[in-house]
């Protein structure tokens, strides 16, 4: 069927930081597909933007955790209590959420999280899920099928992959989980009727594009590594930023995240995947594909 690849910018309504160079993606035709942080403090201009460029695929970046607990905190949409700490801030890591969430009031937050982009005139195009926590991959084993349940309520496609391949599975996730849950995912896309990718890239967890020395360096291991596609729909995700102050002072992956921007800006990037037919598409292009 063909190469195709989703590049999704995650964290978009983090900060300005993440706001001005996602902004920027969009309107140089840079990038094709993003999602909200909805409890973030930068949301709500990341959800005016959206509004105000309906043709830009953009949806909800399902938030549950705030690994910044300190330099950029946040808590959750609704009032359930285990879903936040002592502080009232969501838990710092996937493992203290599932250790300590009901089912009941996970759902409900990433419930909330949509209903308030819709509500402020939003139209997501896709859901997806920061730092996979949704995944259910620490215990909570029901909770994929429950934000299923929840997208095929209403009516979303969900980031999650169908087929497994082993160069993609996480470095803290056992090869024989990885594959079980995505055979697991696939059975409940079929079953619930949503789409997803075929194939899901966790970027973060690719070991050739970690301690670069350089942009380049950075770009060129990235190319490689998304060069060698299968047949189907991939995604994988990048976390474009700024290099500022308000940046810097975040996160320590300050200089990963601007030159991810830069990859986005790259001429040589898009040269690469046309010269390799690999075509870079939108959830838009998904859903009509998957029909």
């Amino acid at each position: 069927m063909g190469k195709y690849l989703i590049i999704n910018a995650d964290d978009f309504g983090l900060c300005d930081s993440a706001n001005e160079a996602i902004f920027d993606l969009f309107r140089t035709g840079s990038v094709k597909s993003s999602t909200i942080m909805m409890p973030c403090p930068g949301a709500e201009k990341a959800v005016r933007f959206s509004i105000e460029n309906p043709q830009y695929a953009i949806g909800i970046h399902l938030t549950l955790t705030n690994e910044w607990q300190e330099n950029c905190p946040w808590g959750p949409l609704t009032d359930g209590k285990t879903i936040r700490n002592e502080a009232g801030r969501m838990w710092p890591e996937n493992e203290d959420f599932e250790a300590h969430c009901t089912y009941k009031e996970a759902i409900a937050e990433a419930e909330a999280q949509i209903r308030k982009a819709e509500k402020m005139g939003m139209k997501p195009v896709q859901v997806d899920n920061h730092m996979g926590s949704l995944y259910g991959m620490n215990g909570k084993y029901l909770m994929l099928p429950k934000v299923f349940g929840l997208c095929r309520r209403l009516h979303y496609p969900f980031r999650m992959c169908t087929t497994p391949v082993d160069e993609y599975c996480p470095d803290e996730v056992s090869l024989p989980l990885y594959r079980f849950f995505c055979n697991f995912s696939g059975v409940l896309s079929k079953l619930y009727n949503v789409p997803t990718p075929d194939y899901l890239i966790l970027t973060d967890q690719v070991k050739s594009l970690q301690h670069k020395e350089s942009y380049e360096e950075f770009r060129d291991a990235f190319l490689d590594f998304h060069g060698k596609l299968r047949e189907g729909i991939t995604e994988t995700f990048i976390h474009p930023a700024f290099d500022t102050d308000e940046m810097k002072h975040i996160t320590g992956t300050w200089q990963r995240r601007y030159w991810e921007y830069l990859l986005m800006k790259d001429p040589v990037t898009h040269s690469y995947f046309k010269d390799r037919n690999i075509e870079l598409i939108s959830y838009r292009e998904l859903i009509e594909m998957k029909k």
